[in-house]
């Protein structure tokens, strides 16, 4: 099933974006920062009024704004929340963002979520169980989903292809887009022992609508090497190195860097757009 023929179009953003955090906020408030634009978290903003939505408001008069949401539960076999998904629909209706997404994950039970993105065995059934709430979620919303490849630390011995392989037919299901996690890929790649490059080759081109960098921590267990993804550290080398890589497949997708605890002063974050920028535009040359 593809996207709803009513879904809205916009013009997705170029160059690249930041997630905005409340500490940077007041700068983004004073000046018009060099960036592409923003990406919030949809979940912080599902309130009626105030002064957050009202910041918003104020600065998506100088940026395109994109909501990324963590609660949506495109794993949960009893289906997606309506209640949240009616929330989600007054805030994007009246934001109208370039962009919207959420992950290949489930977060709980409909009234009984838990504060994490739990993996999900890559299977026929789960694949059907996540195109079915696709679907619902793009027909409520009226807008096309991209759907996020997770950060993973375990596999399931019942797994039937990989996250690539099983994104892929997602989107061939449904006509939703695909997020590109760079760093998500890079982590499980790692934990997990497989090959980044041979995942990023998975995702079909015409599905993938936006890419993002971020950074990870590093934790020895036992003396393995485990890498979390904590969005605590500026980009390592790999992820740029994945990026460059993408880019040149994929085309000069929206991109955003996240970095979402032990923030940095806006400047540091501001030049790591600027340097996706540069891989961006020397790949185009």
């Amino acid at each position: 099933m593809r996207p709803p023929a009513n879904a809205r179009s916009h013009a997705s953003p170029r160059a690249t974006g930041v997630g905005l955090r409340h500490a940077h906020v007041p700068d983004f408030l004073a000046a018009v920062q060099p960036v592409g634009w923003l990406e919030v978290h949809a979940e912080n903003y599902l309130i009626a009024g105030g002064p957050r939505l009202a910041q918003l408001e104020r600065l998506r008069r100088d940026y395109p704004v994109s909501f990324h949401s963590v609660a949506l539960s495109l794993g949960a076999a009893d289906g997606v929340d309506g209640v949240h998904l009616a929330r989600l629909r007054t805030l994007y209706d009246r934001f109208e963002p370039a962009l919207i997404s959420d992950h290949l994950a489930w977060t709980g039970l409909v009234g009984a979520p838990v504060p994490d993105l739990l993996p999900l065995p890559l299977t026929e059934e789960t694949l059907a169980i996540v195109s079915r709430n696709v679907e619902r979620v793009q027909d409520m919303l009226g807008r096309r989903l991209l759907v996020e490849n997770p950060s993973l630390y375990l596999r399931f011995q019942m797994d039937q292809m990989d996250e690539g392989e099983f994104l892929a037919a997602l989107a061939a299901r449904t006509g939703c887009g695909l997020l590109l996690d760079l760093n998500n890929l890079h982590v499980s790649a790692h934990n997990r022992g497989g090959d980044a490059v041979q995942l990023l080759s998975r995702f079909p081109v015409d599905a993938v609508g936006e890419i993002h960098l971020a950074g990870h921590a590093r934790v020895e267990i036992d003396g393995v090497t485990l890498l979390i993804d904590d969005h605590g550290s500026a980009v390592p080398q790999p992820v740029w190195t994945l990026y460059d890589m993408a880019v040149r497949r994929f085309g000069p997708c929206p991109t955003l860097v996240e970095w979402d605890t032990g923030l940095p002063a806006l400047p540091l974050l501001l030049a790591q757009a600027a340097r996706a920028d540069d891989i961006r535009e020397a790949a185009s040359c």
